[in-house]
């Protein structure tokens, strides 16, 4: 099945749209999509029809509807926003689009319209706390976790009203991670009831027993991400665990690395497996759905390193590097089901 990767290019005001190999992980340029606004976080619905993008500079929401045939971008919709996003997705159902806001501190969830777009005005807007970093719902779709990174180290807890989108505080509100943790991103085990948060300033990984019925979550290992001795500055930024649930993935800004981590099966605790280098200040990484691949994006270098995940082990094969440009934010990674994107063989 044909693969696309979309990289949020804030530098340039652009998504660039590249085809994959799905056999060699070869990646082919396709086209660019206009944007304005310093586009940065994006999310796409559980069906893969819509592509939602935060613009960062202009304090937008932009809405796309993905082509079936080819995977590219048609613009639907765009709204204001009262602050610039930092993190969106949608809920599980895909019928609202939830937004963190890191320097306003708060979280948004807005409507999506019956043609995809998302609507205005949200149907919630909550004063969280300083530096909130991102937020989902969980599988179930009844419950939603807010990190705050820095000083604000918490994790607020939320009860999600899948019929109006509504943001309740839960009735324990909040998980106090470490102190100096920041946690800022965090993943769902695809198959257990496990939460790994990545913490910004900790420069580690903790993971978390999720108490699916009260929707509270109790950390039970942290693990630095970075190798013994390493003395310099460095923070983290994005978490990825592999569809198959057996390997986790967070990126190092600093040590300029991606830490590899094997999941234990049955009790969820993580073994570090190694530092992959990858390209300066790799903010956004993403892995396919099929979890043969990771792409890394380096802001600081305008380049994207691509990796073979090695199925025994979960180390990360070197494959090639690519230009996309100034300031690449996010990376996604789809497949494209009813068509052929045209890579030349």
């Amino acid at each position: 099945m044909p693969l696309l990767a979309y990289i949020s290019i804030a530098g340039e005001n652009r998504i660039a749209i590249w085809a994959m190999d799905p056999e060699t992980g070869r990646l082919c340029f396709q086209e660019d999509i206009a944007t304005g606004g310093g586009p940065a976080p994006m999310a796409v619905d559980p069906t893969g029809s819509y592509l939602y993008a935060g613009l960062r500079s202009s304090s937008q929401m932009a809405s796309f509807r993905i082509a079936p045939s080819t995977g590219g971008l048609s613009p639907i919709g765009l709204i204001p926003l009262d602050a610039d996003p930092c993190f969106v997705a949608t809920d599980r159902r895909g019928r609202f689009l939830l937004a963190a806001y890191y320097h306003a501190g708060c979280v948004s969830v807005h409507a999506i319209g019956h043609d995809g777009a998302v609507t205005h005005p949200p149907v919630e807007w909550l004063a969280t706390h300083p530096r909130a970093h991102s937020i989902q719902t969980d599988p179930s779709n009844h419950f939603a976790f807010v990190p705050h990174v820095m000083d604000s180290n918490v994790i607020r807890q939320f009860l999600f009203d899948e019929q109006t989108g509504s943001l309740r505080p839960n009735p324990v509100p909040r998980g106090v991670p470490a102190a100096g943790d920041g946690p800022r991103h965090f993943c769902f085990h695809p198959a257990r009831e496990w939460v790994y948060v990545v913490n910004e300033q900790g420069c580690s990984v903790t993971a978390y027993r999720f108490d699916r019925a009260a929707g509270t979550l109790a950390a039970f290992q942290t693990l630095s991400t970075l190798p013994a001795g390493f003395k310099g500055e460095n923070t983290c930024a994005e978490i990825r665990i592999a569809p198959s649930g057996r390997f986790l993935y967070t990126s190092n800004r600093g040590h300029d690395s991606i830490a590899c981590f094997a999941v234990d099966d049955a009790l969820g605790r993580l073994t570090a497996i190694g530092q992959q280098p990858t390209e300066p200040t790799p903010r956004a990484f993403a892995i396919d759905p099929h979890g043969r691949y990771l792409l890394a994006a380096g802001l600081g270098s305008g380049r994207l390193a691509t990796y073979r995940i090695n199925p025994q082990d979960g180390t990360l094969i070197p494959l090639g590097t690519y230009e996309v440009g100034a300031r690449p934010m996010w990376v996604l990674v789809l497949d494209v089901p009813h068509g052929s994107t045209g890579f030349p063989h």
